[in-house]
Order: C-alpha cells, then structure tokens, then sequence
C-alpha cells in the first residue's frame, strides 16, 4: 500500500486552498497590479482589442480614438487574441487592468464590469510578477489620462500607451512568501475553478502531503507525511485513518493527507484573542466524499515544542464547506494531551486540524471554592495582623530590637491581604487606570512580604549566629522591608502592558471569566513576574535553608542548645513556612494540580493567621520558661532576647 506516491493526476473535488492577502478593511482582493485610468476616445464605434501570449516580457495598454488595446507576453498559460466592440457613453471612461500572475488571471474593469481576458488556469513553475512603469511617452489628443498603479499616479497628461516590464519569480515560493508577509490579515478562500487544475500544489515548499489508496481489504492505516523542509522527521505529526474511512460499498478510495508548516497562512485575527495555532495545520479528506460523524476517530499527533502547563491545548477543524473565511471550531475533536511535547487529536471527521494554544492561563478547577477559601483567609488574616500589631505595640517587647522586624512582617501581610481582598471588586467596578494603580499595590504588598520574610529569618540568624554584633537601626529595617521592593514597583508602573486587569477562568463557566487587578497576561508582564515575584521568593527560600545551615553547624556542640533543639527547630521552621508555602505554585502540574491549588490557597491566605499563632506559642513558651537569667536585671537587651530564643 503505497502512502507517498507523487501526485501527478487532477483532483476532481479535492480542496484546493488559494492563499490570498486580504486588506483590512476591505471585502476586494489585493491584486498584484492594478493599473487604472481613464479611456478619451471618440465617438462610436470604439474596439477593444485583447493579444496576450505565454511568457514573461512586458505588458503593454494603449489607446487612440477609436480603440484600446491589452497586448504582451505575461501568461503562464493563456492566449488570446480577440478583437470586440463595445458601446461608450461619453467620449472619457474610465477601466482598470488586473493581473494576478499566482492565478494567471487577466481581468479588464470597465463602466463597473469586469471582462475575464484570461481565466484562472492553475499554479504554474514560474509566475510573471513585479511589473515595472516604462518611461512616458508624449501627449496625445486621444489616449489614456489619469493613469495609477495601485492607486500612485504615474501620468494626469493623455499619453498613447503604458508599458509595464515583468520578472520570472517561482509561483510556488511566491504563494507562500505572499502568505507570510500577510499574515495579520490572510484569509484562505476556497476556489471551485482551482479544484481541477492545480498540479503543483504538492510542490510548495510550505506545504506537503501523501496519498493513500484505500482497497477493499483496507482494515485501518498509519500515514507517514513526508518532511517539509524547515521541518525536522522527529516533529513531523502522525496520522491514523480508522477503516471506517472507507465505504464498504466501493472497491477503492484515495484519502489525500496534506501538511502546511506556515501556521500564519491559518492564523487570522487569532493573536488579537490571545490564541495562536501551535505548531502546523493538517488537511485530510477523502476523493469525492464528505465524512462526517465517523464511528472511530482519526488520530492525529502533533509532535511541538514543549507547552507550560499553564497553558491548554485545544483540538480543533476548519470545515471550509460551511466557513468561507478561517473558522476553528472545537466540535467533533477530543484532545489528548499525550505529554508535554505530544497532543493527539481524536476527530469524527475530515478537514483541516490543529492545536490551538491560549496564550492566557488555562481554566482553572473549582474556582469558586478557592475564591471563597482565599476571601476567609484573608479577612482572617487581616484581623490576625491587627491583634498582632496591637499586642507588638502594648507589650513590654515593643522597644525589643525585633519588635520593628515583626511590625513588618506584620504590617505587609494586612496590606497584601487587603489588596487582594478588594482586587476583584476594583476590577469590576474601577476603570482602567485604578486597577493598574491596584494592581502595582498589589505587587508591591506581595514584594514586601517576601522582604520580611527574609528579615525575620535573617533577624533570627543575626541573634543566634553573631551574637556580640550590634543590631542594625530601626530605619534600616524599614528601608530594606519596604524601601527594596519600591524600586521594581516603581520602574514597572512605568512601562506599559504591565500592571491592569487580568481574567480567570473557571472550568466550569468559561463564559464568565473572575477578574482582578494584578500583572495583566504580555510576554513583558511574563518577564517582569520571573524577574522579581520568582527572584524575591528564591533569594527568600534560599537564605533561609543557608541560615538555618549555618547556625545548626556553629550551635550543635553546645550544650545548652541540645535541650532545646527541638523548640528552636520549630520556631524556625515555622518561620521559613511563609516563604516556601508561595513555592507551591511550581508543582501545579498533573495530578497534584487540585491538591496545590487548594494546599496554596490555605496556606498563603492565612499567613497571617499563622504569624500570630507563631507568636502566640513563643510568648507561651516565654511564660513558662525557667531560664535563670529571666527576671534578672543585668545583662544586655541583646542577652535578655538571646536567652529567650534559647528559652523558646
């Protein structure tokens, strides 16, 4: 069973895809030279006078009083020599000539009539295009006036003729070189007088494919697409034809696999929804049939670059009978993400197929219940932060050198809780400009935390690792803590496509995205989350395993701490809990996607919930110690806090 047989027979009702530019805009098609201007002729009666022949020299339209002439050697394929005669009105009108050399297509407009000088006969080897303005001839009482090519003009003054100078250009590199360059604005149009004439179809380089014949004994098949040229055998994607394919009625059949490598020949207005085609396009039909609703799919594999996960993949057809212009559309394709590298598409049909990919977070499971979960957290946090506060300033420890170290923690945990507590309402209620406003705010809270964190922790390891050092200022603590993560905050708020509204979706109501104001979804904002929410969480995680390393090693051997080895392991470990609980968000992956989800929302939303429980059992671990220097009234501050570390 041959799968790769060339392609050297017409293709009754195979789909032929035509790819033509589109302006914006605009309804007519580009033409690739559009000569206009007006015919002073006079009366009747008046000729038209048609002499084209094959090949590529020039193009010659000249006109006298009593007719106009189209005459050259442009052609891949047409003809024509005919001579007609028409009725005017007037002694001025005005025509214009198309030519359309990947159509070999000669069309002349006059009084709002197109006249087909040369049907559309096929995609030839070569294409005469790039037709250049000769030099102007003198002024003539009858002739042509007004002349434009696209529009430009090149003459106001009544010349006898224009002649137009052509190039030989490959048609098959033009077609798709046409299709790259017009990619914001390319639609692909069906041509029914393509269907049969198109031979080299096969031969493009941005498109290739195989035939296979379908016998009576057919029981089901692989397809192996040969490899395009800037495409690598290991991406090539695979397909399976079902033994449905074929109608057990008929002795044989021929299924046409084809594969475009340019994915923007496809793409259309996609990237304006935050949607672009993955890697190729696959077309598969069957030789004068149309299969729908097929009892076993076909599978098609798409071999990619890999996908982050937070991103979906979407299997999806363009049926070309029921939409003119590109339309992808989910029904009738299952997907199947295989891995990260491999999507297989599962279709009860024949078309075009893709994947698309959303550039934007995928859809998120039961956001409604982690939205709730995360709205408890924070308002228990809020309050948990404010006792704190409260209990900081009241009690004796306020003037303690950790006290300023607490506070911030403290302080920068109620702002991040707030923020997000009022993000989503702002969204929906606050223009643009607020929600950039609190989305910065937002941020900046979030960068603060991760400052805190890591002065708590580094605090610690100040008081137990470097004990006779002095302490650093109570302004230096606040200028780090807080002043730190103003800069990033600050030069971001400036650029823009950083800070606005950003949608989540539920799975379960697509339609009805939640929206909030945070980092909005560009590939600058992208840069900008690794560039500092990623970095500050990191250098937080980081230095907290360092620290704890470091002051394990220097205090092990000592025998006064091996009593309380097992409260100090504790207290620290509860302190590094803040920052590593954020790194959950690099296991959302799999199967452990729901379990992350809802482990972060707990974790992260009560934090300050957490915080002043951490408190509350070091002041109840301070009360019942019986250290014998509590109560002492010599001794350093520095002494006094030490001791109740080692107490705790």
């Amino acid at each position: 069973m041959e799968t790769n047989q060339p392609i050297r027979w017409r293709l009754g009702v195979m789909m032929v895809c035509l790819l033509r530019l589109l302006s914006s805009g605009s309804c007519d098609r580009d033409r690739d030279f559009k000569m206009c201007g007006t015919w002073r002729h006079g009366k009747e009666p008046l000729t038209l006078i048609y002499d084209l022949k094959k090949g590529c020299d020039n193009i010659t339209i000249s006109a006298n009083q009593s007719c106009l002439s189209v005459q050259g050697h442009i052609t891949g394929q047409c003809e024509i020599f005919e001579m007609v005669e028409q009725s005017l009105f007037g002694e001025d009108t005005a025509f214009c000539v198309y030519w359309e050399p990947l159509l070999d297509q000669l069309t002349l407009e006059m009084e709002q009539k197109n006249q087909t000088l040369c049907p559309p006969s096929g995609l030839y080897d070569t294409c005469c295009t790039g037709l250049s303005h000769g030099p102007n001839l003198p002024k003539a009482s009858y002739g042509i006036f007004d002349a434009m090519i696209h529009g430009d003009p090149i003459g106001s003054l009544t010349q006898p003729a224009y002649t137009f100078h052509g190039e030989k250009t490959s048609c098959k590199e033009l077609l798709c070189a046409e299709a790259r360059q017009g990619s914001n604005h390319i639609n692909i149009i069906e041509d029914a007088t393509f269907r049969s004439r198109v031979l080299g179809y096969w031969e493009l380089p941005c498109v290739q494919g195989s035939v296979l014949e379908m016998k009576e004994d057919f029981q089901g098949s692989s397809v192996n697409l040969p490899a395009l040229p800037d495409l690598s055998i290991e991406k090539n994607p695979s397909i399976y034809l079902p033994s449905c394919l074929k109608d057990p009625g008929s002795s044989k059949a021929r299924v046409v696999c084809s594969i475009f490598t340019n994915s923007s020949l496809f793409n259309n207005q996609l990237e304006r929804n935050n949607i672009r085609i993955l890697e190729h396009v696959v077309g598969i039909t069957v030789e004068n049939e149309v299969k729908n609703n097929l009892p076993e799919p076909v599978r098609i594999s798409f071999h990619h670059d890999g996908i982050s996960v937070n991103h979906s993949r979407t299997c999806v057809s363009w049926d070309t009978r029921t939409d003119i212009s590109v339309h992808w559309r989910r029904d009738g394709c299952e997907t199947v993400e295989s891995s990260l590298e491999v999507t297989t598409c599962h279709c009860n049909h024949l078309t075009y197929f893709t994947i698309l990919v959303e550039l934007k977070s995928r859809p998120v499971r039961h956001l409604l219940s982690l939205t709730i979960i995360t709205y408890l957290g924070c308002a228990a946090s809020m309050v948990s932060c404010v006792a704190l506060l409260i209990f900081l300033t009241k009690q004796r420890r306020a003037k303690e050198t950790s006290a300023p170290v607490h506070r911030g923690l403290a302080t920068s945990l109620f702002c991040l809780n707030l923020f997000f507590f009022f993000t989503g309402t702002l969204a929906n209620v606050g223009g643009a400009e607020l929600c950039k406003i609190v989305g910065a705010a937002l941020h900046y809270s979030l960068l603060a935390s991760f400052s805190w964190m890591a002065l708590e922790v580094f605090h610690t390891f100040w008081l137990v690792y470097m004990v006779f050092s002095p302490s650093l200022k109570t302004y230096m603590w606040y200028l780090i803590g807080f002043g730190v993560p103003a800069i990033p905050v600050v030069v971001l708020f400036t650029m823009p496509d950083i800070y606005g509204v950003r949608e989540v979706i539920p799975m379960d109501d697509v339609s009805n995205p939640y929206m909030m104001c945070w980092m909005v979804t560009s590939d600058s904002a992208l840069m900008a989350h690794y560039l500092t929410n990623l970095l500050f969480l990191t250098l937080v995680v980081l230095s907290g395993l360092l620290m704890l390393g470091l002051v394990m090693k220097k205090i092990q051997n000592r025998p006064e701490w091996k009593k309380n080895r097992v409260a100090f392991l504790s207290i620290w470990g509860l302190s590094c809990l803040f920052g590593t609980t954020w790194g959950l968000g690099f296991l959302d992956f799999g199967p452990l996607s729901d379990v992350v989800h809802f482990s972060f929302c707990i974790l992260n939303s009560f934090q300050g919930f957490f915080l002043m429980l951490r408190f509350y059992v070091l002041n109840k671990m301070r009360k019942q110690s019986d250290c014998s220097s509590r109560g002492s009234s010599t001794g350093s501050t520095r002494q006094h806090m030490l001791q109740e570390k080692t107490c705790s």
